[in-house]
């Protein structure tokens, strides 16, 4: 049986990141599913909107949109409704509920939060300063960093250093190689913004060859040895019992998992801070 292609529009008077989020958030549910997702963003006039709705009518597309003009909204809603299309309203409903318990009238405002908002602002510096500081490029980024991550390679220190900048927070990484000199600055940050990253033997060892292939070479190197491998984590393990910083293996641990464990010791060690300055 031929599996159904479902068109997904993905429509805002913003950027629509909101929705798109929140649609892949739902759609990796459905690994097998075969999705077409087309994005629509800045759509701010009704005529705009109603030939992106015919051409939804046409695909029998699913809806997804944010809108906070009124209008806008109320125009897909209606569409959708008279069409039998599938449609979420990611937004609407949640500005009137708000409005209902806070007694106030929104704005109604498209985008405003990314034309105001000082948090989105920060991230696009801490984005910038993760491409800086990849690597152990410049080593005065170690001092400067909200989150240092140090690890050997293939432990995952670029993609969560971009997501964790992303989140706003200015992140530095150094690769760790035995025999490699290791910069004075890391000496000079505290510990509990270090995160040490380690990984399985044979995890690494699995993905090290594949790397390999990938690049149409050998997968039996010194780069995928498993007694390599091992000397390897050996000096990482070393190194983070001198640091004092907190060890983590991401073998079996998504990105955003990684990341939530590196949060939330941050803010332990805040609230810690913060009672061992107290008055008894």
């Amino acid at each position: 049986m031929t599996q159904k292609e479902v068109n997904l529009y993905i429509i805002s008077d913003s950027l629509g990141e909101t929705a798109f989020n929140l649609a892949q958030a739902a759609l990796v549910q459905f690994p097998d599913a075969k999705f077409q997702v087309e994005k629509f963003p800045l759509i701010r006039t009704s005529s705009i909107l109603q030939g992106i709705l015919n051409k939804a009518k046409r695909n029998q597309a699913f809806i997804v949109h944010t809108f906070v003009e009124p209008e806008l909204s109320a125009l897909a809603n209606d569409f959708c409704k008279e069409n039998n299309l599938a449609c979420i309203d990611a937004i609407s409903g949640l500005v009137n509920t708000m409005a209902n318990l806070t007694g106030l009238e929104p704005l109604h405002k498209a985008g405003i939060n990314h034309n105001t908002d000082t948090e989105y602002f920060n991230r696009i510096e801490a984005i910038e300063f993760a491409v800086n500081y990849d690597d152990g490029k410049d080593p005065s980024g170690f001092t400067k960093a909200d989150i240092v991550l140090l690890g050997i390679s293939r432990t995952s220190k670029t993609p969560l250093s971009l997501y964790l900048a992303n989140r706003g927070y200015k992140v530095a990484n150094l690769p760790l190689v035995p025999k490699t000199k290791i910069p004075d600055e890391i000496y000079q940050v505290d510990k509990n913004r270090i995160f040490g990253l380690t990984n399985d033997v044979e995890v690494l060892n699995d993905i090290r060859r594949a790397r390999m292939i990938s690049y149409g070479l050998n997968p039996d190197t010194a780069y995928s040895s498993v007694d390599n491998i091992k000397a390897e984590l050996d000096f990482a393990t070393d190194l983070y019992r001198k640091l004092g910083c907190l060890q983590i293996n991401v073998a079996h641990k998504s990105i955003e998992e990684t990341a939530t464990l590196i949060i939330e010791s941050l803010a332990q060690n805040k609230i810690d801070a913060i009672g061992d300055n107290q008055q008894v």
